[in-house]
């Protein structure tokens, strides 16, 4: 959901190309992981994957001043030599880890193909949706039959009540989102939350901003428009690639920043249906509800409310013809891949080449994938689990996470700027932290879910009505706080606030971010700080605001609330003084949350590591102190590489900080690190140690 988006940050970005880091390019990261040793001490680094302890030394420039660029100190060897693959817009550890994973999930998908099972089992949805988005030559066959009758629903769509009921349907595009999660107020129930919807191009300042590279973005924008409605026979392509455009931008003028977006308190706002049509009356609200199958639902959560309003008023004066155009773009716009090569390869041409700069789309096989784990992850991922999981790595999982939030908990008391009355509310909230590691205790039941090996558009269409409809026949239950957000093979993780848990797929527990023969101090570093990322997620600026039982709650005496906020707005300027382009500046209110967590992770995470050496010293390790190879470890997660346009993209678009700046931004306000590598005050970094952010 568009407003909610930045809550629950995840270790990763959300997009679905470039998560976020790199590992050394002379690292080959095995097929099937290593077999868990037996317990080990400490400081025992025997056969670790990367380097003789867990970290590729000869990936660093140790010409630079760790105090002056500590990503470069530790990763600029392999920056300065590193090619980004031709099918990435960026390359790091996440990418590293996802082509394993997409290789396995291939074997598995292969393999159920190649068997022709029963109809209704996994291994049957599965191998026939590959089997479907493979299959070119009758794509090609095909041309625009299979979307010929919804083409046609959208060209009948003559009124704004006919096309409100298409925007309700699973599969169309329309200015308003509709989600059902946990209800904010009460976690134990269902919500039905609209937001605003996205666009074309990836956010309001792609549309409004003077900058000159994206204003000729725009022009391509409009050029690729013009060129998939030619391509589908529409009339009149250019002229209506123009009416489209200025629909889009004047959406743009009305939709919240994501600044605005992240705040959860702005952006949830419950209200009645009655107040919803007369609050936004230029929208047939009841038509779209109606198709959304919400038609009886009398409590509704308005999230962007002004742009809702605004949005609803701009539908209303917009020609009916121009929303026909518009919607059959985004349709034709959604399922290129899935239509013959002359559409694959124009939106390639756009969101490939021109958006990011990536020069070669990637392998066929890679985004059939994809398109399965969207649209059947659990059960790619039951069958994942079974074969690449060992449970041993569970267990070195859960006694790390008990580490640090011992550590957390010890740091909470000795805050010296909270007050005795919201370090009990905080540790009540760190009491009742729920975790997950790997995968679902409880699987979906996917068998009603009709899969073709012939019909991939119908497949597509019937997987994203069977997710609606899921969705749809449990408002009234209960909430499921067994259920996932993510797939066992996705490389990320997440924190949910109405759960207050922190979730870690299986896929992620690999080198550089968990390695069992790996040095502990690596592993600290490593997967310590993204766990510790998670959990300094339920006490971000946002993540705080919920209580323990995950219901939206003010449990912040005043004056504490006042001083977290100082310093908050302390690194909102640090990391707003960071350019990722010539004349482009990271927004550090953007990426406040998830440079919390990277502070606090941090944090977290060296303490954990001290308290698992029991009060003995750390060891040396071809001379590297514990604290040096906690940071270096740490460094090496976040080491990735980045096309102009993917960069431009996430400074723009997205709450994460570049990876460079998670690197250089927490370090300088971490006294250990300091201490660590001998950082001066002519050092570049330093920062003065009463100027120094300590939050968590």
């Amino acid at each position: 959901m568009a407003a909610l988006a930045a809550l629950g940050g995840c270790a990763a970005r959300a997009a679905k190309e470039d998560p976020v880091s790199a590992v050394p390019a002379a690292v080959v990261l095995p097929v099937d992981p290593p077999a868990p040793p037996a317990p080990s001490a400490p400081g025992a680094a025997a056969h670790a994957v990367i380097g003789d302890f867990g970290v590729d030394l000869a990936a660093g420039d140790r010409r630079v001043r760790p105090g002056d660029d500590f990503f470069a100190y530790a990763n600029g060897s392999w920056y300065d030599s590193f090619v980004i693959p031709a099918d990435h817009s960026s390359y790091g550890p996440f990418n590293e880890l996802e082509e394993i994973s997409t290789e396995r999930v291939r074997t598995i998908i292969e393999a159920a193909a190649a068997a022709h099972p029963s109809a209704g089992t996994p291994e049957q949805q599965i191998g026939d949706y590959y089997a479907s988005f493979m299959d070119s030559e009758a794509i090609e066959a095909n041309g625009l039959a299979p979307v010929e009758a919804d083409l046609k629903r959208i060209a009948a769509a003559g009124s704004r009540e006919a096309l409100a009921r298409l925007f309700g349907l699973p599969g169309f595009a329309s200015l308003f989102d509709v989600d059902l999660p946990a209800d904010f107020s009460n976690p134990d129930r269902y919500a039905v939350v609209i937001s605003e919807s996205s666009l074309g191009l990836p956010d309001r300042d792609y549309y409004l901003s003077e900058d000159q590279q994206l204003k000729a973005l725009r022009d391509k924008y409009q050029a690729y428009v013009a060129e998939l409605l030619g391509l589908a026979g529409i009339e009149d392509a250019a002229a209506k690639a123009r009416d489209i455009l200025a629909f889009e931008t004047a959406a743009a003028r009305v939709q919240w920043p994501l600044e605005k977006r992240r705040d959860v308190e702005a952006a949830w706002n419950p209200r009645t249906r009655q107040q919803l049509l007369a609050y936004a009356p230029g929208f047939p609200w009841e038509a779209f509800l109606d198709a959304a199958q919400l038609g009886t639902r009398e409590q509704l959560v308005l999230a962007e409310l002004t742009a809702i309003r605004d949005l609803a008023e701009l539908f209303a004066r917009t020609p009916v013809a121009t929303l026909q155009a518009w919607l059959t773009f985004q349709y034709l716009n959604g399922r290129a891949s899935y239509l013959p090569r002359r559409f694959d390869a124009a939106h390639f041409a756009f969101y490939g080449r021109a958006l990011h700069g990536q020069p070669e789309d990637l392998e066929r096989w890679k985004r059939a994938v994809e398109e399965v784990n969207a649209a059947l992850g659990e059960p790619v991922g039951r069958l994942y689990v079974a074969r690449y999981f060992p449970p041993e790595s569970k267990a070195r999982m859960l006694a790390l996470v008990g580490d640090l939030l011992a550590a957390l908990s010890e740091r909470i008391d000795a805050l010296d700027w909270m007050t005795t009355e919201t370090k009990s509310r905080a540790h009540e909230k760190l009491a009742t932290f729920a975790l997950k590691i790997g995968y679902p205790d409880t699987w979906k039941d996917y068998s009603t879910l009709v899969i073709r090996r012939d019909d991939l558009i119908g497949n597509v269409r019937r997987a994203a009505e069977w997710h609606w409809n899921y969705e749809v026949a449990r408002l009234d239950k209960p909430v499921d706080r067994l259920e996932w957000q993510m797939n066992p093979q996705d490389i990320n993780a997440y924190y949910n606030p109405s759960n207050n848990e922190v979730v870690f797929p299986a896929a992620i527990l690999q080198p550089p971010f968990f390695d069992p023969n790996a040095d502990a101090a690596v592993n600290y570093g490593a997967i310590g700080a993204v766990i510790g990322h998670e959990i300094g997620h339920g006490f971000d600026d946002q993540g705080r605001k919920f209580g323990p039982d995950g219901a939206l709650e003010d449990w912040w005496t005043p004056q504490d609330a006042a001083v977290f906020k100082e310093r908050t707005a302390r690194l909102i300027r640090e990391y707003s003084a960071f350019e990722a382009l010539p004349g482009l500046k990271v927004n550090g209110a953007n990426t406040v949350g998830e440079n919390i967590g990277d502070l606090g992770g941090l944090n977290m995470a060296y303490e954990a590591y001290l308290l698992s050496l029991h009060g003995a010293p750390a060891p040396l390790i071809d001379g590297l102190s514990g604290a040096q190879r906690f940071f270096l470890g740490y460094a090496q997660v976040w080491r990735s590489k980045y096309r102009d346009g993917a960069l431009r993209e996430l400074v723009l678009s997205d709450v994460h900080s570049p990876d460079r700046f998670r690197v250089n931004g927490p370090l300088p306000n971490i006294d250990a690190w300091y201490e660590a590598f001998g950082v001066q005050p002519s050092d570049r970094l330093y920062i003065k140690p009463e100027d120094r952010v300590r939050i968590w």
